[in-house]
């Protein structure tokens, strides 16, 4: 079990490192206090920034800081990992949660949710000594586990949601997630050329985890991972090719017949008896082939 005392001082020292790797672009350096899908998206936001516009890069490079902290330690025994509910300096959106847990011997964050106002984050439980209630993430809550919410997005993108998503309930990432399948199926890319298919791929780091609400629900943070292809289609395959755009080609696409993005990330959901809402959907495009 890690005291108070000691978490701030690992969220104070993620703060510290976080800052100065991200102003050098040092992934060496941030390896050190971080992991995990979070971890995941920033390698790919550090491969990518030069195609950032010029003020993107300036914010992305200036030191912000997590203030107004409350912590979320389980009880010894029965987890690794502690969460923290902050405000933070950056973006439009302070309200974040985030996890951090032991990577090799080291505290390191592995998951950071931001969302739109602190009122979206449900109450967490805690007993009556202060600590934080876990919750198994393999144990349904209602029509879903959180482990099942992984599959649940992955259906939106693939199918459309009528899988396993359609378990989850009415929210704007799920109508997003939908829509982009739709899209894909209406239009394809390359101007009808090339047919746009979504497919379900392995979260690069693939622990959930779940602490119990105060009315009795679930508070998930999950990852979240497709794939995206686009794929030429026949008639067209002897005279056209696939050119990827500036991101693509930064992350190892080619021209070709196809381009296949990968998609990595993390979500955070509220899960009750009676329904399964995603409140938070932080997806990024990693790698290209």
């Amino acid at each position: 079990m890690v005291t108070q005392a000691a978490a701030k001082r690992v969220v104070d020292t993620y703060e510290r490192v976080n800052n100065r790797a991200n102003k050098a672009q040092d992934e060496e350096l941030l390896d050190t206090v971080e992991g995990g899908q979070v971890h995941e998206q920033s390698k790919a936001d550090y491969a990518t920034l030069k195609t950032w516009p010029k003020d993107e890069q300036k914010a992305y490079r200036t030191a912000f800081f997590y203030q107004e902290r409350t912590y979320f330690i389980p009880r010894r025994g029965e987890a690794t990992w502690f969460a923290v509910k902050a405000k933070s300096s950056y973006g439009q959106r302070p309200t974040t949660l985030m996890i951090f847990d032991k990577v090799g011997g080291t505290y390191k964050m592995v998951m950071s949710l931001y969302t739109g106002n602190e009122a979206s984050v449900p109450r967490l439980a805690v007993d009556r000594n202060g600590f934080a209630q876990v919750a198994d993430p393999s144990k349904p809550v209602g029509s879903l586990a959180p482990h099942d919410l992984t599959a649940a997005v992955q259906d939106l993108y693939v199918s459309g949601g009528v899988n396993e998503g359609k378990k989850l309930a009415a929210s704007k990432p799920k109508e997003q997630a939908v829509t982009a399948h739709h899209n894909s199926v209406k239009n394809g890319a390359a101007d009808g050329m090339a047919t746009l298919k979504f497919f379900a791929e392995a979260p690069a780091h693939p622990r959930v985890y779940a602490l119990r609400t105060a009315d009795g629900g679930v508070l998930a943070a999950f990852p979240a991972a497709h794939k995206r292809e686009a794929l030429l289609k026949p008639q067209y395959r002897s005279s056209h090719h696939l050119v990827p755009d500036e991101r693509e080609t930064t992350l190892g696409a080619s021209q070709g017949p196809v381009i296949t993005d990968e998609i990595q990330g993390q979500g955070l959901a509220n899960l009750s008896t009676t329904s399964a809402r995603i409140l938070e959907l932080d997806l990024l495009h990693v790698d290209s082939r």
